[in-house]
């Protein structure tokens, strides 16, 4: 895979042969993503433009968000339908050359290997996802269905988790999952609260409050947001912190 940064948000790369793009589709693609290796670190969400090409046939431009950025490489996260990326790469397939006839048992050698591969993937859900890397499964979190986000929600990766926020099919009670998790990140913890839906549910909130993990800023923007009877609860020591303790005291006097 060549990659040529072309601006600040704009990436050119080109596949150098079908087996290299096949390769990039199993790991990346597959899920929605596209790992860019070797590339300088982008902030999470920044939005770049990517044009992909594979060498002697088709290229398309997609729109891609940075969601993580492991040691010099970038993960992005397709907009839009990744699953036509392939298609439209193959689309403009040039006429086969005289050694690719000669060579044509090799060929069919390769597709046999690739069915292999997809053969053995028989395993269980938690095996196949216990094999992907934390960039892959950051990929898939925000597409994932709902048995693979109930073991997306109990990685101990909190960007894995903070991926799974993102995904527009999470029930309440997953995002109450999150909320509870030892694995909490402060990012998390404030995209829940700038999340309308899920801060207006009480459940989540008292699940988020009473999170260890849960920065005090956060938990003092949140304790207002919370019934007396909670309230109370945090004041006579239910709570995390004893700035947070105190806080709920005050109120409590205070109302």
């Amino acid at each position: 895979m060549k990659i040529e940064r072309r601006g600040p948000r704009e990436f050119a790369v080109e596949f150098e042969s079908e087996a290299e793009l096949r390769a990039e589709e199993r790991s990346n693609l597959a899920v929605g993503g596209l790992l860019l290796r070797p590339a300088d670190p982008l902030p999470p969400f920044t939005v770049v433009t990517v044009t992909l090409a594979l060498a002697g046939r088709g290229a398309t431009t997609v729109q891609a968000s940075v969601v993580a950025a492991p040691p010099g490489a970038i993960a992005l996260r397709v907009q839009g339908d990744a699953a036509n990326i392939v298609p439209a790469l193959l689309a403009a397939a040039a006429p086969p050359a005289a050694s690719d006839v000669a060579n044509g048992e090799e060929t069919r050698d390769e597709t046999a290997e690739t069915d292999e591969i997809d053969a053995a993937d028989t395993g269980t859900l938690w095996d196949r996802l216990r094999q992907l890397t934390p960039p892959q499964k950051m990929l898939l979190a925000p597409k994932a269905d709902r048995a693979t986000r109930a073991l997306l929600v109990q990685d101990s990766d909190p960007m894995v988790l903070f991926a799974l926020l993102k995904n527009p099919r999470l029930s309440l009670d997953e995002v109450v999952r999150i909320a509870k998790s030892s694995f909490l990140s402060f990012q998390a913890a404030e995209l829940i609260l700038k999340t309308s839906q899920f801060v207006a549910n009480l459940d989540v909130r008292v699940a988020l409050i009473h999170n260890p993990k849960l920065a005090l800023p956060l938990a003092l923007r949140l304790l207002p947001t919370l019934p007396d009877p909670e309230v109370r609860a945090i004041a006579k020591g239910a709570a995390t912190s004893n700035a947070l303790k105190q806080a709920a005291l005050r109120r409590v006097v205070g109302g």
